[in-house]
């Protein structure tokens, strides 16, 4: 059961960062089929923050734009961008966001990485699975248009994603105490 306060930070949380969430689909780099967003960066900030908990605000960003608030890249809305390009990998980033989360909240960097590496794996795969079925293209010709030109990138945001984390767990928590709700 939840204190008070940490129900307070739980919804503060996630509020925060589904906003977080829908800013960073804003925030691109136009590709083709898939553009590069700044989701996974505060993905992984969320993870660091919210621990396991992280899926909550990737569910609540997900379910704001299934009912049609415009939080998809470029404002896009409704059940239909689950059925396009970038579906699967929205649909991704709520298992990643568990894993990731999972692995925060061990105070080993180590497996902050790994869990970083997990949960980037887990929305390539479900991304590149969902394009290759929704676009027709064969899975080499989906991981070649929807992640390999994405990993430089998603790097650099897990390495800024990490920096952030490692700060602030130094700033306001006790050292290892990642998991803001246990």
């Amino acid at each position: 059961m939840l204190s008070g306060r940490e129900r307070a930070l739980f919804i503060a949380h996630t509020g925060t960062f589904a906003a977080l969430l829908a800013a960073g689909s804003w925030i691109s780099i136009p590709f083709v089929p898939v553009p590069l967003t700044l989701q996974t960066l505060f993905l992984f900030i969320a993870a660091g923050f919210m621990g396991r908990h992280a899926a909550a605000p990737v569910l609540l960003y997900l379910l704001l734009g299934a009912l049609n608030f415009p939080v998809f890249h470029n404002g896009a809305a409704g059940i239909g961008v689950f059925l396009g390009p970038t579906g699967g990998f929205l649909l991704g980033f709520v298992p990643a966001a568990i894993v990731s989360g999972f692995c925060f909240e061990q105070s080993r960097s180590a497996v902050q990485w790994a869990g970083m590496g997990a949960a980037a794996s887990i929305y390539y795969a479900c991304g590149i699975a969902w394009l290759a079925f929704s676009s027709g293209l064969s899975l080499p010709a989906a991981a070649l248009a929807g992640a390999v030109p994405f990993i430089p990138g998603d790097l650099l945001k897990a390495f800024a994603a990490y920096t952030v984390n490692t700060r602030v767990s130094r700033l306001v928590r006790a050292p290892g105490d990642w998991g803001m709700v246990k």
